[in-house]
């Protein structure tokens, strides 16, 4: 059952990828007609680097023997939350005089809401594989979480510019501590 719903959630992650990857780039081609934030694009890159390890720790999952519907209809919403909230990051076309400041301000709220949504949808997923001795919860995990759970409600409710720029370079700094000394090679298991 998981090779079915895990290409499922590869083809959802994937398309968060795609989309946040394809905005990067975008917003390369585009960059002497569009107005770049350096906010925005570290958010991006944070939630590349939130979705790739969130997609290695759904393995996981592939221990699991006997599925239910409502498990394979949590997990599903659960990738379908992370793909609406990544494909908030950019618009679909860009338009020449784009202000990626502006479009993440307005979109702030609703990014914001879906991060933590999908944060939020992370704690039962988590901990329901230790719960079915799929993998243990890092112990990193306890730090980790609520750490980035408090920053992205804190970003959600904040307009400031300071308190943005802080925030996404701190949310960056504890995905990266959390992946490196999480041992995202020992979270599938051995």
């Amino acid at each position: 059952m998981f090779s079915y719903l895990g290409v499922l959630i590869s083809v959802v992650m994937g398309l968060a990828l795609t989309h946040v990857l394809r905005g990067l780039s975008k917003l390369i081609q585009t960059r002497g007609s569009v107005r770049i934030y350096w906010v925005h694009v570290v958010w991006s890159i944070n939630i590349v680097l939130y979705v790739l390890g969130l997609w290695w720790g759904m393995y996981g999952w592939n221990k699991l023997q006997v599925w239910t519907t409502e498990l394979f209809l949590f997990l599903t919403l659960y990738a379908i939350v992370v793909f609406v909230m990544a494909s908030l990051l950019f618009p679909a076309e860009f338009h020449d005089d784009m202000d990626f400041e502006d479009y993440f301000y307005r979109n702030r709220g609703w990014f914001f809401g879906l991060l933590t949504t999908a944060l939020v949808f992370d704690i039962p997923e988590t901990l329901l594989k230790e719960s079915m001795h799929l993998r243990d919860v890092p112990k990193q995990y306890m730090y980790f979480l609520p750490s980035v759970l408090g920053m992205s409600l804190m970003a959600a409710w904040s307009s400031s510019r300071l308190v943005q720029g802080v925030l996404c370079v701190a949310w960056a700094f504890a995905i990266l501590l959390y992946m490196n000394f999480s041992a995202l090679e020992h979270m599938v298991g051995p």
